[in-house]
Formats: structure tokens, sequence, C-alpha cells
């Protein structure tokens, strides 16, 4: 198999509503222009830069916003035009919510798992049902919609339905998902998560705990994975409250590598050493401590939630954004890590402010999705990374992208048509099909 991080492309009208309660630079960021074709840019430079390190690299679409089927759903009617100018008028916090371009963290769009880990030897994916916002929980019809586009050969794939609505089920996706892997030894599934619709445990004070443990159960079940496959820690709460609202805010891992928080999970101590007996003596560790990269730091620079990546000399590198080098305990740690018995050899800094301005990393940005040869040529969507396809990409975003987009934009009727043209072409470009509401 070969792991393809399939990034979301993010969309027209990426801007910063602070819709999040949780996610800090979500709402510090709140009400500031942003700058949509800088955005889409920096997300494809880091693609380029990922493929370039002989890592599989695709994309995903952005989603139509506003959605105007969900203003339509609420009572807004008349031409796409006066749904817009209603919503504005009457809802407007209704409309900063349909307009939210948060698809583009595809880390949350579903959780995967790889056919060499099934009970029927396929791929397995959900679209996460994202239920606990009301912004996230839009997105769910239209990743399902793309997903189903793309991995369509139900001989090697199958893509289910998200996870029943409520917030009993709330799924935040592969956000909370690890899988670790050695040799000799099965893969080991580690689904986080951070309160329980039917337990009585201490969760979080301050911010909401999104995942739930039994929606975490149910993934591993629809995915067949076995039960000795399968590990289900707690999401710390205080790590929650501190504003790691998914795991990968403080934990990372790739193959037989985990990185992560004191504050990651409860009773880290205990999940390391499960993981041990799984994983052999091969699986290797590191933990910061609350002294060595305080929480507050690691919630502002996303040290942890950076890409770890295989390379084709059998090494590991870390993806990180340019804020972790900008903040010295957050660099200290990337730099001892680096130093440490382990397979990561090298640390790279990237520009990706735009996406981390509103609370999302590099690792936020792309979905891990392991193929075999056979599945990968399957897919007949022209999704997967090339030099041609970044330039038609980059060349799509200059053509429609507005430069810089205010709150007050999103009350613009012509950023939804200039959106949904753009969509349309995008889906000629991506060979997708009609995959849209507006499509149809």
């Amino acid at each position: 198999m070969r792991e393809y991080n399939f990034d979301g492309l993010i969309g027209p009208t990426h801007n910063y509503a602070g819709l999040s309660p949780g996610n800090l630079a979500s709402q510090h960021h709140g009400g500031q222009p942003s700058h949509p074709r800088e955005a889409a840019l920096q997300g494809l430079e880091k693609m380029r830069f990922v493929s370039e390190l002989g890592v599989g690299q695709a994309v995903l679409p952005p989603q139509p916003r506003p959605s105007l089927r969900t203003l339509r759903a609420l009572g807004f009617t008349g031409s796409d035009e006066e749904v817009i100018t209603r919503a504005a008028r009457d809802g407007e916090h209704l409309l900063r919510l349909t307009s939210s371009a948060s698809a583009m963290w595809t880390a949350n769009a579903a959780t995967v798992a790889p056919s060499a880990d099934t009970a029927d030897g396929r791929v397995h994916l959900t679209p996460a049902n994202l239920t606990q916002m009301f912004h996230r929980a839009i997105e769910a019809d239209t990743t399902h919609a793309v997903l189903r586009a793309i991995f369509a050969d139900p001989k090697h794939f199958q893509v289910h339905a998200p996870l029943p609505g409520a917030s009993h089920f709330a799924d935040e996706g592969a956000a909370n998902h690890t899988r670790l892997f050695t040799p000799g030894h099965k893969a080991v599934h580690v689904l986080a998560w951070g309160r329980s619709a039917w337990q009585d445990v201490k969760g979080p004070q301050r911010f909401p705990a999104r995942q739930t443990l039994e929606s975490s159960q149910a993934l591993a079940r629809l995915h067949q994975l076995a039960p000795e496959q399968v590990v289900l820690p707690q999401q710390h709460p205080d790590g929650i409250d501190a504003g790691a609202f998914h795991t990968d805010v403080l934990a990372v891992g790739n193959e037989r590598f985990l990185m992560l928080h004191a504050l990651a999970f409860v009773e880290h101590p205990k999940l390391l050493q499960t993981l041990r007996e799984k994983l052999g003596d091969a699986f290797r560790f590191e933990v910061a401590t609350d002294a060595e990269l305080p929480v507050k730091d690691a919630v502002r620079a996303y040290p942890f939630n950076s890409q770890v990546l295989s390379l084709p000399d059998g090494t590991m590198a870390i993806i990180a954004p340019i804020e972790s080098r900008e903040t010295p305990t957050a660099r200290a740690f990337l730099e001892r890590v680096v130093a440490g018995d382990n397979p990561v050899k090298a640390v790279h800094y990237l520009d990706v402010r735009q996406s981390m301005n509103n609370g999302g990393g590099p690792a936020c940005l792309r979905q891990r999705i392991s193929l075999t040869d056979a599945e990968r040529a399957a897919i007949t969507a022209d999704v997967f990374y090339s030099p041609a396809l970044h330039e038609s990409l980059a060349g799509w975003v200059r053509k429609h992208y507005r430069d810089v987009l205010k709150p007050e934009d999103v009350r613009d009727p012509q950023l939804a048509r200039e959106t949904m043209t753009a969509l349309d072409e995008l889906t000629r470009l991506l060979k997708l099909g009609n995959v849209y509401d507006f499509q149809q």
C-alpha cells in the first residue's frame, strides 16, 4: 500500500467568522478580513512540497457556499439572490454559518480504514456527521457524494453513510483517529473520544467535547476492524479546555511513531503501554510534558497538528506550521524529537497562516488514505497530484477567487454565483461528475 494525503482545496468563501467555540484561533480571528486566493495557493504549495518529498498526494474539492439548500430548508425562499438577500436581512448569523469554508479541513471529512485491516478486504470510508457544530454538520451530505464519486468501485471501496445524527453519535472524522503499525504486527486504530452519550465520565468544563465514545465504537464496527486492533482512549478534559478540540491538536502518529502532549489523553502512560504491547518493541513515541511545552503554546503553535510522513528512504519527516518555528517551546520540542531515538529525521516549516488563523494546521488540511496499486488504478477521477494538475488548480484559483473577503462580503449574492461557477468548472477539471446539489 501507499499512503495518499487527500488535501482539502480551500474554498472561495474562506472567511473568519469565529464560529467554533473551543477553537481559540477561530475565535481570536473572528471578524477579521481573510484572503481566499492566498489561502488556496498556500494549500496548493503544501501539496507540492509533500509530493516533492516523494509522498502520495491528492486533492478533495471545496463545497458550495453559502449553502443555499440549507438556507431554503430554514425557510428562506425565492431565487438564489433573493434567498441570500433575505438571509442577510433576517438571519445574518445563519448566513455566516452557511457560508463557512470549513470543509477545507478534510481531516474532519471522514474516517478511513485501509483494505489491509478490514474483514472484507475493502477500503472503508465513513463521512463524519460533524453534528456538534451546525456550520460543519451541513458538510456531511456533500462529503458523502464526493467520496462516492471518487471511490466508486464497489469491488475495492465501501463508502458508508454518515453515522445517524444527534449528539449521541457525534463524529468528527479522522481528526480523532490515528492508525499505527509495526512490521509483523497488526495495525492498531486509535479512535479517541471526548465524551460518552451514556457512561458517566468526567468531561471538560470550559469547551464542548465533540466526539463520543459511541461514535468511535460504531466506526470500528462499520469498518470491520478486529477488536484487538482497536484502542479507544479518552481525550484529556484539561486538553480540550485548553483548546484541543480534536485529538490532532495534541497528538499525531504515523506507522510506528506517536508524538503527543501529556494532556492529549487521559492516563497517557497506560495508553502507551497498551500500544507497546500491541505493536512490539519497534513502537516509538515522544511525549511533551506541560513543563517542556505548555499546552497554551501547543494550542497556539500547533506542533502536533503537523503531518508526520514516511519518506522513500525509510525515514520520517514532520511538516509543521511556521508558527511552531516562531514559538521557542514548540521549536525546541520538535528539535528534540528529530534528535531522539525515533524514525523522524527532519522537520520542515510551511506557511499555512490563512488556515492557521481559523484553527487548522497542516494535519487538519489532509485526509490520509492508504491504497494498493489496484485500488489506486480503480479511481478514475483526476484527483491525484501532478505538476500539471497543480498548474491547472493554481490557474483556476487565480481566475475565480477574491483577494480579500470581509465579513460583510458574505451578504453579496454575487459571491455565491462566483462560487457556483468556479465549482462547476472544478468538477469538470477533476472529472468528478455532478456532485453538488446545484448541478442536479
